[in-house]
């Protein structure tokens, strides 16, 4: 972290404090926001933007949001997809300096300020950006929430990755865009079932697996229905191998038991694409090479990009894989 907490404190005072304020430490994830205005007729660019000021109940307690937020700092990169997916600006990121993942350069986040790493934002840049809302995580910056509500009007998911489909939801309540969020996800849950009835009627109901090969030292790992790829290949309605057909995240597989990656088509990454050893010590024994059919992805667009936009690349993929109908609009 670059700022203490009292520094961060005086940094903002009188910027947006007066705009904020939360209660509790419920925990609620998810919970119901105000009441929301309905779309009059003519009423177009946000979903009339619902009714602001608004209280947001979320994994830390209670926010009000005072206004519909037009510049929004959001500390993971599934939490920036979700914010400039329902078309409000990200004045504010977390990550690699080099830039957010392709996934998420969206119009958007276009100009948007790295302001520190996933492990200590820096406080000091997040105040100078005066953003009107705060989106992040308790799994990520639990102890900086107050230092972050200081600043802005400050909303916590729980956690990120398989609960990426509520996650939009309370962004969607804490941005005044609940109609939008709601249809960005239907499109996507149609596309899927899509996707996955013609992969289904082309091959026959195939198995599909899934392997994650992440360090020299590390077991592999065969994801299953509660990982992010495990939830689109669920929602397009594809078969998985006995393993991996279970409410878990992952299973961890060493080479020697890499058979039980088995199924109809299987689909790996290597999220080290620099260290050969990674997967070589899989890939080059017997066991892998037995394995009817397996085709390489990128572990960014099965694993990283985790959100709306990557569950679409996911989407693509399975599409190309099995010469089906992408059905993309």
């Amino acid at each position: 972290m670059h700022v203490r907490r009292g520094v961060a404190a005086g940094l903002v005072a009188g910027v947006l404090l007066a705009g904020c304020s939360s209660t509790g430490d419920a925990r609620t994830t998810g919970g119901t926001a105000g009441a929301a205005g309905s779309t009059a007729p003519g009423e177009t660019a946000r979903d009339a933007a619902g009714t602001f000021p608004r209280t947001v109940e979320h994994d830390r307690g209670s926010t009000t949001v005072p206004a519909a937020p037009e510049r929004v700092v959001a500390l993971d990169d599934s939490l920036v997809g979700a914010v400039a997916g329902l078309d409000v600006q990200v004045v504010g990121h977390t990550g690699e300096p080099a830039g957010l993942p392709e996934v998420f350069r969206l119009p958007r986040t276009e100009g948007s300020t790295h302001v520190g790493t996933l492990a200590e934002p820096n406080l000091e840049a997040i105040a100078a950006l005066q953003p009107d809302l705060i989106v992040s995580a308790s799994v990520r910056h639990e102890e900086l929430y107050d230092e972050l509500s200081a600043i802005a009007p400050t909303v916590f998911t729980a956690t990120t990755g398989p609960a990426w489909k509520d996650n939009v939801r309370l962004v969607a309540r804490a941005l005044g865009r609940e109609e939008a969020g709601e249809q960005q996800l239907a499109d996507y849950e149609e596309r899927a079932a899509a996707v996955g009835a013609d992969i289904n009627a082309a091959a026959g109901r195939p198995t599909i697996s899934l392997v994650r090969f992440l360090s020299a030292e590390d077991p592999a790992r065969l994801y299953a229905r509660a990982s992010f790829p495990g939830i689109v290949l669920r929602d397009a309605g594809l078969a998985r191998p006995a393993r991996q057909d279970v409410d878990e995240f992952a299973v961890e597989v060493s080479p020697e038991q890499i058979d039980a990656a088995a199924g109809d088509r299987v689909f790996y990454s290597r999220y080290d694409v620099d260290d050969p050893a990674a997967a070589g010590r899989f890939t080059g024994n017997g066991l892998w090479r037995a394995l009817p059919a397996t085709t390489e992805v990128s572990d960014e667009r099965w694993y990283t990009s985790v959100g709306v936009q990557g569950a679409h690349l996911i989407l693509d993929d399975l599409a190309a894989a099995f010469g089906v109908d992408p059905h993309r609009a």
